[in-house]
């Protein structure tokens, strides 16, 4: 995906569960809270391109925000556990 991205210079919105998908692959990864959806937190990735699946992946840089964003979606589970209101749809 990165090459065709590059080769044609597009842009592309990837919808992924993977962190370590959404870090390799994007310039900023959107966190998104669970229903009614709303955007958490946007995070710049600021990483040298092209990448490589062993130096960007051991890269203290990517490290930080694969912590970052995991932290945050945790914190989000625990805070639904906590009140199962939280996200709940309401009609």
């Amino acid at each position: 995906m990165l090459t065709l991205a590059y080769k044609y210079r597009q842009a592309c919105v990837l919808v992924t569960h993977d962190v370590d998908e959404a870090i390799y692959l994007a310039d900023r990864v959107v966190v998104l809270s669970r229903l009614p959806t709303r955007v958490v937190r946007e995070i710049a990735v600021e990483l040298e391109k092209p990448r490589d699946q062993l130096a960007t992946k051991e890269d203290p840089h990517y490290l930080e925000l694969r912590h970052e964003v995991i932290t945050l979606i945790r914190s989000m589970s625990a805070e639904t556990k906590r009140d199962p209101s939280v996200g709940a749809v309401r009609s």
